[in-house]
């Protein structure tokens, strides 16, 4: 008697083995899964907090241009360089980035482009911080790849 029951349960332990191992393989790979994409998004915080500093250095660097030229229409405003005024930044934490600055002098409060606006200089800086640069500089809009970064910011004067 003792023969018979041993032959019916003899597979319950591969069965229930192949399972445990199943189910522990499967949360191996969700906790890997969680981790890569953890650190991915991790490290694109890290690069969009550069690319906001590497921005404010492009404004600051204008605002520098501005006040050492000293006069009211700094980077030659509105006759700037069509894609603007791109540089890389010096070889520190910033140097993966590249930056663009443009200047407009942006519509009066009545639509008149060109008009000093009453409320400013009449004189509006845009900085755009990229770590893969297109052809023109920043923004790149040819082919930015998967860990493509960028930061725009405005001041106006």
């Amino acid at each position: 008697m003792k023969v018979r029951m041993i032959r019916r349960s003899s597979g319950v332990a591969l069965v229930t083995a192949i399972f445990l191992l199943v189910v522990l393989s499967g949360l191996a790979v969700a906790v890997v899964s969680l981790t890569t994409s953890q650190q991915s998004a991790a490290t694109q915080d890290e690069q969009g907090a550069r690319a906001y500093q590497a921005a404010r250095a492009g404004i600051e660097w204008a605002l520098f241009v501005h006040l050492r030229s000293g006069t009211a229409n700094p980077l030659g405003c509105p006759r700037a360089q069509a894609n603007g005024h791109t540089f890389a930044l010096p070889a520190q934490s910033l140097s993966a980035f590249t930056v663009t600055v443009t200047c407009t002098q942006p519509a009066d409060g009545y639509g008149n482009v060109g008009q000093a606006d009453p409320t400013a200089g009449g004189i509006k800086i845009t900085a755009t911080a990229c770590n893969q640069p297109g052809p023109d500089g920043c923004p790149n809009s040819v082919a930015p790849g998967p860990d493509y970064v960028q930061r725009v910011i405005d001041a106006q004067l």
